[in-house]
């Protein structure tokens, strides 16, 4: 779409962090972690603490690009995500991604804690870690966002 790119055809950078975004859920789904039934039944949310990217290619309009997910870092209350977003076709490395998130209760609207990951959650994305090195690889939903 025209609205994902600059005046040079070239991907506009807030939209990397968009795909990011829906790959992080994406990878929470694929594990079986509801983060919504998260969210409604224990009042807690993974917030985002961190996030940053790394350019090394633009992504150009019409481009097919594949971004892959996996756990690079997991504490009692974070856990890092690092996403490889690459050019479909070719596999160059375009944009290296990542998110730090943060386990948050927030049954008190007016004030929010960082609390452990709970035990079940915890082994879930613990056994992740090593299950992903395999490749969880993910087409990103929005293959033709560069259209």
């Amino acid at each position: 779409m025209w609205g994902d790119l600059d005046a040079l055809g070239i991907v506009y950078y807030p939209r990397y962090y968009e795909w990011i975004d829906a790959c992080g859920h994406h990878y929470f789904r694929e594990l079986g972690i509801d983060v919504m039934r998260l969210l409604h039944e224990q009042k807690i949310i993974f917030a985002l603490a961190e996030t940053c990217c790394k350019y090394f290619k633009p992504g150009r309009y019409g481009q097919m690009i594949r971004i892959e997910t996996r756990m690079d870092a997991l504490s009692r209350k974070t856990f890092v995500l690092r996403h490889s977003v690459c050019c479909s076709e070719t596999r160059q490395k375009m944009v290296e991604g990542q998110e730090k998130r943060i386990c948050m209760d927030v049954s008190n609207p007016v004030k929010y804690a960082a609390v452990n990951i709970p035990k079940e959650i915890y082994e879930v994305l613990k056994s992740a870690d090593h299950s992903i090195s395999s490749g969880l690889k993910q087409e990103n939903r929005h293959r033709g966002g560069l259209k």
